[in-house]
């Protein structure tokens, strides 16, 4: 995991509860207005992912008992873990991708519900990701995952300065560049077929030469509004689309974004699908349904987005009726530390993934409350364009002080 080069160890402050006099008058637990939904308070637990559905993503006893714990302390707003859309092979998450996820979604809203007395508000978060695969072995790359092409040949009589690499077989190119130093490689081979080797191969959303990716921006507003359709059956109040971190949606909005097909670019095109899957599925939910967002302030990778696009694209969301606005930092695969030989890089070890989910080895800033920063920006700009939509603000929040103190402030 990344650190910073001389890191603070910082306490954790002490918890004091409110008394229910002091908690009466606190803005915290004041009723809140989402959408058309009535909230009991203003705290939130945001989705998380604890890896406890089965392999076919369905619900388990484990995921009943996972969100009981939270729904006991009665919570304002639960957002139940970030769940696929599609109806392929995720691991131990869970998945809205097909009418048969429906009954265990049922059971963990109804686990909520009796476990909280009917007082919080149950949300559940859903997602996108595309193909991300194993750091394979060396000699398992070169035999039989790269594909050799006439510009490798040229590169390594460049690198070699020997002519002869310009017609040698494809099996003797893949030999010697098994055993070739790694200063050759990296002079034939290009960033992602060298990102391929040494992460694992990761599909982007500007892989445009893959058909399946082109053609991203006409399926998926279908897809996350069968998605949304499933969870209103199944009885949670509302949902949350996923647009942060590594994933699809996320790989639109960013600056690293640059798809020559409308889609990517300038800002204007970056936000168009994310707005086109948020028109979908509001059409198909309906206006009396809640539908929120999770975004980021700060990419934190180089060349990344910054906070002045999470201002305009929280300002864009909330123009285009999203019912609140939900605010992360970073968590990338850009950054990301390699994985060990079979394992599968993870977005959350590099610099980025520390702002998204800090720890008490910090800077002098420390880790509570690092991004209340951004997500002020945000909402001020949100305010200032005319928007009254709720913005919610996470990470390193451990306090009653800390919390009604951030909305104290506004």
């Amino acid at each position: 995991m990344w650190k910073f080069p001389k890191p603070i160890r910082h306490t954790i402050p002490t918890t004091r509860w409110p008394s229910a006099q002091t908690a009466a008058k606190s803005v915290l637990f004041q009723p809140l207005k989402i959408g058309s939904l009535n909230v009991e308070n203003r705290t939130w637990v945001p989705a998380m992912v604890p890896w406890r559905a089965t392999e076919d993503g369905f619900v388990t006893q484990a995921n009943l008992d996972w969100y009981r714990r939270f729904a006991m302390g009665r919570p304002g707003v639960l957002v139940v873990e970030a769940t696929g859309v599609r109806d392929i092979p995720s691991g131990p998450l869970l998945r809205i991708g097909h009418d048969r996820f429906i009954p265990g979604l049922r059971q963990l809203v109804n686990t909520v519900r009796e476990a909280s007395s009917g007082k919080t508000r149950v949300f559940i978060q859903i997602i996108d990701f595309l193909a991300v695969k194993r750091r394979p072995e060396k000699d398992k790359y070169f035999e039989r995952f790269l594909k050799i092409k006439q510009r490798h040949r040229e590169l390594l009589a460049e690198s070699t300065g020997d002519l002869i690499w310009r017609y040698a077989a494809e099996e003797t190119v893949r030999e010697f560049l098994r055993s070739a130093p790694e200063t050759v490689v990296e002079e034939v081979l290009d960033k992602r077929e060298l990102e391929a080797l040494r992460f694992g191969y990761r599909e982007s959303v500007t892989d445009l030469h893959l058909p399946h990716v082109q053609e991203l921006p006409r399926v998926l507003p279908a897809i996350f509004a069968d998605a949304a359709g499933r969870a209103r059956e199944a009885g949670f109040d509302g949902v949350e689309l996923h647009y942060a971190h590594a994933y699809t949606m996320a790989g639109f909005l960013s600056a690293l974004n640059n798809r020559k097909d409308g889609y990517g670019g300038v800002r204007e095109h970056r936000v168009r699908l994310p707005l086109e899957v948020y028109q979908a599925v509001r059409e198909h939910v309906g206006d009396d349904y809640v539908v929120g967002v999770r975004f980021l302030g700060d990419e934190v990778i180089e060349g990344g987005s910054r906070l002045d696009d999470a201002i305009y694209f929280g300002v864009e969301f909330a123009r285009a009726g999203f019912d609140f606005l939900s605010i992360s930092k970073g968590g990338k695969f850009e950054d990301a530390q390699q994985p060990k030989v079979g394992q599968a890089v993870y977005p959350y070890t590099g610099q980025s993934g520390y702002e998204c989910m800090p720890t008490v080895l910090s800077d002098e800033t420390g880790p509570f409350g690092r991004s209340v920063p951004l997500v002020a920006a945000i909402k001020r700009a949100v305010n200032i364009a005319g928007f009254q939509t709720p913005v919610v603000v996470t990470g390193g929040l451990t306090t009653f002080e800390q919390a009604e103190q951030i909305l104290q402030n506004g």
